[in-house]
Order: C-alpha cells, then sequence, then structure tokens
C-alpha cells in the first residue's frame, strides 16, 4: 500500500515481507534456470544485448512498475531513444558487413581480370627467395587466380612486375 513521505511529499511503495520473500525466491529460481540449468546443457548465456533484449526489459519494466509511482516521461523518452540509437547502429553495422563483402568480391573480381589481361606478357615475380621471370601461359580463374610461368603455376599474388610485349 502506497503512503506519502512527510519529508518530501512523494509517494512511497512499501512491500511487505512476504512478498519480498516471494520476489527473491523468483529471482533464484530466474538465475538457477537461466545460468546454471543452462550451462549444464551446454547453453552459454550471451554477453551483449540486442535490441529484442532492450524491448523485453522495457515492457518488463513498464508492466512492473510502482502504480503509485510510474516512471517518468523523461526516462522513457531517453529509454526510446536508447533503442532508436542500438537499432541504428545495428542497422549500421549490418550494412558495412555486407559493404566488406562486396568490397571483398570486387577485390577478387578484379584480381582474376588483372591476372586474365596478364597472358602472353613476360611476368616477374617472387617465389621464396626467388626471382622467377617468363611468359604467363595459362591463367586460372577463381578467388586466387594462378598463372602458368616457364610450365609452374604461381598464384597471381606473387607477381610484382607485368612487362609490355
Amino acid at each position: 500500500m502506497g503512503s506519502i513521505n512527510a519529508v518530501t511529499g512523494n509517494v512511497e511503495y512499501r512491500t511487505d515481507a512476504e512478498e519480498l520473500v516471494q520476489r527473491r525466491q523468483d529471482a533464484n529460481r530466474f538465475n538457477y534456470e537461466t545460468f546454471v540449468k543452462d550451462k549444464e546443457n551446454g547453453r552459454v548465456p550471451k554477453q551483449n544485448l540486442g535490441m529484442e533484449d532492450f524491448l523485453t526489459l522495457l515492457t518488463k519494466q513498464l508492466a512492473y512498475q510502482d502504480p503509485l509511482a510510474p516512471m517518468e516521461d523523461k526516462e522513457f523518452i531517453a529509454q526510446m531513444a536508447q533503442f532508436s540509437s542500438l537499432k541504428q547502429m545495428d542497422a549500421m553495422t549490418q550494412g558495412i558487413t555486407r559493404l566488406g563483402t562486396d568490397f571483398s568480391r570486387i577485390a577478387d573480381l578484379l584480381s582474376g581480370s588483372e591476372a586474365a589481361s596478364a597472358l602472353g606478357r613476360s611476368v616477374e615475380l617472387i617465389d621464396g627467395e626467388t626471382t622467377v621471370q617468363g611468359v604467363v601461359r595459362a591463367v586460372t580463374r577463381g578467388v586466387n587466380p594462378q598463372i602458368m610461368v616457364n610450365g609452374t603455376y604461381y598464384s597471381w599474388a606473387q607477381v610484382t612486375k607485368v612487362f609490355e610485349e
């Protein structure tokens, strides 16, 4: 039941001992099921919270708030702003990841194209401690294109110079 604090004038909500014991038992049961039981089954709790976790926490906070002292508008707006920022950062992270993948594909295509353009030209490449020179007679396609010089295949990444014929 709520009562008014004579000093501050705020409504205070107090929990009786029985309800407090019940809440502690509920929390202990939740912690056991979440952390101990899950680890025994091979599940590990996640270390970072996502948007779904944030929404769950926010709805629980709203559902279990003190009815005589509800959450202030400023707090609610601040939490919604945090949620919005989290959502935008997540979208930006996904975009950057896709962009990185696209750049990687473009680099692979350029590398293969560059190797193919060396067909019939003289090249110089490094094979360990040895410098090899010769004419490119064949080119393979793929992520790591290879060129045939002097009857041996080398990775395109080993080429240091391409000469005009």
